[in-house]
Formats: C-alpha cells, structure tokens, sequence
C-alpha cells in the first residue's frame, strides 16, 4: 500500500527541521530553539524519527561535521548581509558604515546561532540519508557502529 500524500518539498522540510528518510517527522523535541532562557535544550533530539523510525546519530562523532556546515552558513548569511548593507547604505572610506555592518552583522549571527547550529545539523543529515517514497516498507538506513 503506497502513501497517497504528496511529496514533501525538500526545501521546505530542510527549513522545517523535519526527517531526511520520510520528511515528515520532527527532528528536535521542541520545535522552538528560543522557548528557554538557558540553550541547554538546543540539542535535544530523540534517537529516532517518530514517523519512519530512522537513527538520526548515525556514528559516534557524527556530529562533529556540522561545525563545516554552521561555518558555510555563517559565511552565506554574512555576504548576504553585506550585499544588502551595500545596495540600502553603501560602502564608503570615507566615514564609518563598514563598521556599523560589522557590528550589525557579529549581533546578527550572535541571534541566530541556536537556529543555525540546528539547520546545520538538518543539513548535515541531508548529505547521509536520503528521501525514501517507501520509507513504511523498507528499513531505516543504518551505519557501522564500531566504537
């Protein structure tokens, strides 16, 4: 029996944080990286996808290569802002803008680094375990786990 449901977007289940293997499962216990004070939560994920029953840490160590990853993003988001610091405010030698872009800038990244660590490991997944149709039928993908 195939699932009737359409496709989830890959896009979209990237930004959504969901499952790489059925695109529909939460990834993070709470959705939210910012609902606490205290980031001791950020992290928090169950081992496996509620919906198709993927391990998410694939090895020990897995996730030391989201730091790649996180690094990639916070070069994307950067350049972009300067694009933007550009086209709206200019670049001068003139005076001081460029260091009010870095400033906005460093505080920028500073705010959205719970959100970025979380993309980056979504990201990450991505590379390793890919978009399964059949994910009902067929068992999760599975790695070597020598220690």
């Amino acid at each position: 029996m195939t699932d009737s449901r359409p496709t989830p977007s890959y896009l979209w289940s990237i930004l959504t944080m969901k499952c790489p293997r059925c695109r529909r499962g939460k990834m993070f216990n709470d959705s939210n990286a910012y609902r606490k004070l205290s980031l001791k939560h950020i992290f928090d994920m169950p081992e496996h996808c509620p919906e198709c029953g993927q391990r998410y840490d694939l090895e020990q160590g897995f996730w030391y290569g989201t730091g790649y990853v996180s690094y990639a993003l916070a070069v994307a988001i950067s350049v972009s802002s300067f694009v933007a610091w550009w086209v709206l405010v200019g670049i001068s030698t003139e005076d001081n803008r460029v260091f009010w872009w870095l400033g906005l800038n460093a505080l920028l990244l500073v705010l959205i680094q719970p959100w970025m660590m979380r993309l980056s490991r979504v990201i990450y997944l991505y590379f390793f375990v890919s978009y399964d149709s059949e994910y009902k039928q067929t068992s999760p993908r599975e790695f070597d786990h020598k220690q």
